[in-house]
């Protein structure tokens, strides 16, 4: 059995899951190309983890087809998996023994993996020392780097992390984001990121995808996302009456908010403030507003619900 599609280490095509009446993914497609670091973005619900279950062949679609390195997740799931390393919903320790024991028994649920091959990934992750003590000693943090040594244990291409700041403190969250470049950067490792740690997910990732109810509403690169519309914020003696002779000069299309105007083709700031100067009108602010992941991320869902309340 030869893969397919080397260049998308995930492919999903119109995939469906119902748990009885209810459709928990609809017609999601997406790919996640070789090197990214992608981003899987959205609330409680939103069908994050189904799709993430059905990457891991932990869930069966209804209806569509997965594809993880090349192989169909449905009828070759072990081909699939083989170089697939993953933190999938709470990692489940037996706190009663160490994080080295942990490991190895972990080990065996795939393949069988040497003592050396343990050795380094516990060094990797920080944890020499501490491997031979009980989990139960392990603050958060000790026990994201032990789930992160083993999602690395099978020598991984992929790595799949499902929340992986679920629980840390601010301390934890900028850990494990280093964490996450380092594996990109050292490894080379293609990573999928589920999150709702929209600012974490804007500093390591470099394409995503947003699901709302199971349906996707955007897919492309961080630059597609935030990039803006550029509107500038205005700060002014008498907002409407700027707006009404900025507009009759040209120099802006569209205002909002009482504080936001969008310039015309050609127009730049200085022209505007020079344009409101010349009217007596007093211009207290005037400055570039700039898009977040953050924003970006709000204004789509704010759309998704107008558009749903009109249907």
């Amino acid at each position: 059995m030869e893969p397919h599609g080397e260049h998308a280490v995930i492919q999903l095509d119109h995939l469906y899951k119902k748990f009885g009446q209810r459709l928990a993914v609809e017609d999601l497609s997406l790919s996640v190309p070789r090197g990214d670091i992608y981003g899987l973005l959205g609330h409680n619900g939103a069908g994050k983890s189904t799709s993430i279950g059905m990457m891991l062949g932990q869930v069966w679609p209804t209806r569509g087809e997965v594809r993880v390195c090349g192989y169909d997740v449905s009828t070759h799931r072990n081909l699939a998996l083989a170089k697939v390393g993953a933190i999938f919903e709470a990692p489940i320790f037996y706190d009663y023994l160490s994080g080295w024991r942990n490991l190895e028994i972990l080990s065996y649920y795939t393949a069988h993996t040497a003592p050396q091959r343990i050795r380094e990934v516990i060094e990797w992750v920080g944890l020499s020392g501490r491997e031979k003590s009980s989990v139960r000693t392990y603050s958060h943090g000790m026990r994201a780097r032990l789930a992160i040594a083993q999602a690395l244990l099978p020598q991984p291409e992929l790595l799949i992390l499902d929340e992986p700041g679920s629980g840390l403190d601010p301390e934890g969250i900028h850990e494990m984001r280093q964490t996450i470049l380092r594996l990109h950067r050292e490894f080379g490792l293609t990573i999928l990121l589920s999150s709702h740690l929209l600012t974490e997910v804007e500093q390591v990732c470099t394409r995503i995808a947003v699901l709302n109810r199971g349906r996707k509403l955007f897919e492309g690169s961080i630059t597609e996302a935030t990039r803006q519309q550029e509107w500038i914020r205005l700060r002014v003696g008498d907002f409407a009456q700027a707006t009404r002779t900025l507009r009759a000069a040209g120099l802006i299309k569209e205002q909002r908010d009482d504080r936001f105007v969008n310039l015309a083709t050609g127009a730049d700031t200085a022209q505007v403030v020079r344009h409101l100067v010349a009217q007596d009108q007093p211009v207290y602010e005037i400055a570039v507003e700039e898009k977040t992941l953050e924003s970006f991320y709000l204004s789509l869902m704010e759309d998704e619900h107008s558009r749903a309340a009109r249907s």
